[in-house]
């Protein structure tokens, strides 16, 4: 387990706006890779898998590690500071689909090894300014409030208990991979999302330390709510008895539609603020598949900073290496969010 960074964290919070990395699935789509990419050298184990893997992006942590370890390199050229793993589906539940999830746990391990390596290969070249590796738990792939038979509201996919062991599973591969910190990220489920809290302490208690936290839902739709119904001050509330390090908002709308609700985050968080919205909205002729070039995303960032909203800003889908590095220029000596402090 990494030592806690947390205080490291907070310091340069409190000086400057720090930048996440892009969309590490737009990269890999990039990338046209076949079923045989995915599969990886006989070596991997999947050479007469029963199951096709292709489009099974937290795969290539354990079958072409050389091409994550690449995506993660050129976002920290870009100017990250911190990067995600490769693991927003790498949870048993979500890999079930792929007959994989025995497997889960070995591919958050693996894919927090690989960004470790490439952050502190970062780290050692600017020793001023240290890289840190965000573990990725995203929300899988089923949810624990809605149901799935619009005839049958009573219906459910999955259990708080089914989710719990899933989320353990992946954050004990994070841990022992060496992530500086837990992501739990695209919350559109806030149920979904204390299994994955609950999990997370649990893990906590078991290495017998904590790791600093960021959970960041999703509003889905101009209602301003996530799926399961919450305004941005409602999720807030029922997430803040884990103690994050920050709360935020991602995916979903594009930073034009998003401005309302990271405002209200911004306004009600006594914490730190985090915000990575999408390149915009889908648009298939495009080459990342979303609307928005680089130097739009780096005008909303700049808008954002600007106001005050985030202390830590990056992007979703459709963001590339060059829409991160507009971002680094957007908001660069823009002093980061100030907040009050929780008394004790």
């Amino acid at each position: 387990m990494q030592p806690d960074r947390t205080e490291e964290l907070k310091r340069l919070l409190d000086e400057r706006i720090l930048v996440l990395d892009g969309a590490t699935g737009t990269m890999i789509q990039q990338l046209r890779l076949g079923e045989a990419d995915f599969r990886g050298p006989p070596s991997c184990g999947l050479a007469h898998h029963t199951h096709d893997v292709g489009g099974d992006n937290d795969l290539l942590s354990l079958t072409k590690p050389d091409a994550i370890a690449a995506i993660h390199d050129a976002y920290f050229a870009a100017g990250a500071d911190v990067i995600t793993t490769n693991t927003f589906t790498a949870t048993s539940i979500a890999q079930a689909d792929y007959a994989l999830e025995g497997r889960a746990r070995a591919m958050n391990r693996a894919a927090a090894a690989i960004a470790r390596e490439v952050a502190d290969r970062w780290t050692a070249r600017t020793p001023d300014r240290p890289r840190f590796v965000a573990g990725s738990l995203g929300p899988t792939n089923r949810t624990a409030s809605i149901s799935p038979d619009v005839n049958d509201p009573g219906a459910r996919n999955t259990s708080f208990d089914e989710l719990r062991d899933a989320y353990r599973d992946a954050a004990e591969g994070l841990i022992d991979g060496g992530a500086d910190l837990l992501l739990v990220e695209t919350v559109f489920d806030t149920l979904n999302a204390k299994a994955a809290l609950f999990a997370i302490e649990e893990a906590f208690d078991a290495h017998g330390s904590r790791l600093p936290l960021i959970v960041s839902g999703t509003i889905t739709d101009a209602s301003g709510r996530t799926l399961s119904g919450q305004t941005p001050t409602a999720f807030w509330h029922s997430v803040r008895h884990a103690r994050p390090l920050a709360v935020g908002l991602n995916c979903a709308l594009g930073a034009a539609l998003m401005r309302p609700y990271i405002e209200e985050i911004a306004r009600v968080a006594d914490t730190y603020v985090s915000c990575y919205p999408n390149a915009g909205l889908p648009n298939p002729m495009s080459e990342t598949g979303y609307d928005e070039t680089p130097q739009e995303t780096g005008r909303f960032a700049a808008d954002f900073a600007r106001s005050g909203f985030v202390n830590l800003i990056g992007g979703c889908c459709g963001t590339t290496p060059e829409h991160i590095r507009a971002i680094v220029e957007a908001v660069r000596g823009v002093a980061p969010r100030r907040f009050a402090r929780e008394a004790g």
